[in-house]
């Protein structure tokens, strides 16, 4: 019964707990530490993706088939948390990125990604002993876990078709990081401590090396 409590701080922090187990979950809250940080680390996670609300909004169809699936995925969790903690844990993790990126205008992203994609983000974003470096020139932050791995939530303009943005990482060479829409993107190496994370706008698809100015840099 223990670990079952443990499993449920995601579903509590996006308010999809049924009034009994939101009632036993509130009160293990209060002498469970661990729960406390989790549940503190979820919040964060949806203030960095917060970044992203001003997103064009999806057509109100798919925004409510979305959610209707959301809430399914939420009560499948509720069934399965008597499993292996494991799969508990992913699934919870998978449920909160979708509904956090429907609630905050992000819908999109989270289309495209995987399920090892989304848990990794949200593992960023959540992570209480990750850094958080405010962008200058753009509204958003860069959050680096210490493991390196690192997402960049920011707010940029909506690109002509045939363009991109991509994000790159500079440590004594330039690498590329991954392409992406201009909201949030897990960048796809490391940032190690004193590199610079830039953003450029190049041709759909990307290319191997800037070839415009950085519209974007931000250092660690």
């Amino acid at each position: 019964m223990a670990d079952d409590l443990h499993e449920l701080s995601a579903l509590y922090a996006l308010d999809a707990l049924a009034e009994d187990d939101r009632v036993r979950f509130e009160a293990h809250l209060a002498e469970c530490e661990r729960c406390r940080a989790e549940l503190g680390g979820l919040q964060g996670a949806a203030a960095s993706l917060a970044f992203a609300v001003d997103g064009p909004a999806p057509p109100e169809a798919l925004r409510a088939r979305i959610l209707a699936e959301a809430h399914a995925e939420g009560q499948n969790v509720v069934l399965l948390r008597r499993r292996s903690v494991a799969v508990s844990v992913a699934a919870t993790l998978a449920v909160a990125a979708t509904a956090a990126a429907v609630a905050l205008g992000v819908w999109a992203a989270s289309l495209d990604h995987s399920l090892a994609h989304e848990r990794t983000t949200v593992g960023i974003l959540g992570d209480p002993s990750a850094r958080h470096v405010a962008l200058s020139g753009a509204r958003g932050e860069l959050v680096v876990a210490p493991s390196g791995a690192a997402v960049l939530a920011v707010d940029l303009p909506e690109l002509p078709k045939g363009k991109t943005y991509e994000a790159w990482i500079a440590d004594g060479s330039v690498h590329r990081a991954g392409e992406f829409a201009g909201r949030t993107i897990t960048l796809h190496r490391h940032v190690a401590s004193g590199a610079q994370v830039m953003v450029t706008v190049e041709r759909a698809g990307g290319v191997d090396a800037p070839t415009s100015q950085p519209i974007l840099r931000v250092r660690v």
